[in-house]
This record gives C-alpha cells, sequence and structure tokens, in this order.
C-alpha cells in the first residue's frame, strides 16, 4: 500500500472518490457511484489515520458532505455547499503526510466536483439544485419575453432609417436605435420606414408608402 503515500496518487483517489459521489448525488447511478466513491474516500482515510483526531477529520468531511447534500436537496443557493466542499478539502488537507501530498488531495477534491456535472450529459438527472436551474431558465425566459413584448409594441410604428439596409441595418424609432431587417428590399440611409412585423427579436420594416 505504499503506492497511496505518493501524492499524484492521492490527487487520483479525492478525484475520483469526490467525481462519484458528487455524481451519485446529481445524477440516477443506482448507488453504484456512491459505494465505489466511498471506497475510495475510506482507503484515503484508513491509510492516512491520524490516531486521536481520526474521529475529528472523519467528521469534519462527513458533515462537508451532508451540508452539500442538504443544499442540493432542500436550500438550492450554493452557499451551504461551498462550506461543506471547504470542510472537505480541510478534512483531506489535515491528515496527509507532506505539504505537497495534501495540497494535491485538496486540489483532486475540487477537480472532481468540478467535473461530476459532466454526468448530466449522458445520465438522468437527480432535483439537486434544481430550484437554481429553475430560477435561472425562467430569469432567462422572463427577461426573453420583455424585451418581446417591447418589440412587439413598435409594430406599426414609424422610424428613420440610420444605416443603409442591405438588407440589414439601423433604425431610429423615438430617438431608440434597433436592429432591424428590410422585408427583401435594400433602403438607404434616412429613409422613412414602418415597422411591419415583430418575431421574437427580430424586426421586420418597409418603406412608408409602399
Amino acid at each position: 500500500m505504499d503506492f497511496l503515500f505518493i501524492p499524484s496518487v492521492g490527487f487520483l483517489i479525492l478525484l475520483l472518490a469526490t467525481l462519484l459521489l458528487a455524481g451519485e448525488m446529481l445524477v440516477k447511478a443506482k448507488g453504484v457511484f456512491g459505494v465505489i466513491g466511498l471506497v475510495f474516500i475510506a482507503s484515503y482515510f484508513t491509510v492516512h489515520n491520524t490516531g486521536d483526531n481520526f474521529i475529528f477529520i472523519l467528521s469534519l468531511y462527513v458533515a462537508g458532505l451532508l451540508f452539500v447534500f442538504i443544499d442540493g436537496k432542500f436550500i438550492n443557493d450554493g452557499t451551504l455547499a461551498v462550506v461543506g466542499i471547504i470542510l472537505m478539502v480541510i478534512s483531506v488537507v489535515i491528515p496527509a503526510p507532506t505539504i505537497l501530498y495534501g495540497v494535491l488531495s485538496g486540489f483532486g477534491l475540487i477537480v472532481g466536483a468540478l467535473l461530476s456535472p459532466l454526468f448530466l450529459k449522458v445520465l438522468p438527472s437527480r432535483e439537486m439544485w434544481s430550484k437554481i436551474a429553475l430560477k435561472d431558465r425562467l430569469t432567462s425566459e422572463q427577461g426573453y419575453n420583455s424585451v418581446s413584448a417591447d418589440y412587439v409594441s413598435l409594430i406599426g410604428k414609424n422610424g428613420i432609417t440610420v444605416t443603409p439596409f442591405r438588407p440589414v441595418g439601423t433604425i431610429d424609432i423615438d430617438g431608440k436605435h434597433y436592429s432591424a431587417i428590410s422585408d427583401g428590399e435594400w433602403i438607404e440611409s434616412e429613409v422613412k420606414v414602418e415597422v411591419m412585423k415583430v418575431e421574437g427579436t427580430r424586426i421586420v420594416i418597409k418603406r412608408v408608402g409602399e
């Protein structure tokens, strides 16, 4: 088991342990990732058993893992998860036999956590951090809908072309500039135009009088 004292091996063990444990929280892996991850982390703490401090160090890790789970499942703002990861890093750095080993082990844990979302691309996801994802999606949709609504209000309004349309250009309506596209026609600048229709954020114009 001497190879477990090689710094690069410590890095790899912590990377895989965290990758799999975090992956178990993110995707439906039927417990397989969790079991393998626990085997890796158990081997790390068993080899680097620090005697009297062992329970304290192990408690730090378990508490950190629990914080990450609680944040992802119930709180959904990431704050407790960050605290949990910090506790986990401290727990693996303290028993490390050398400074280099500790730095690489802590780095391996962080890298594993950062790589774990890759499992979401190939496996069905669990309901972890779903509120954050939903909030981001709703904010994006609301922002898009708000812009679309503003643009829809331009239908029928007249403006002036600021640049030539070939067939895309810029128009001025009520002192505001908008990117727009003509209905297939090339229009010079300083020409009066009307907004015919709006498709999402695409403004279609035509020359007034046509």
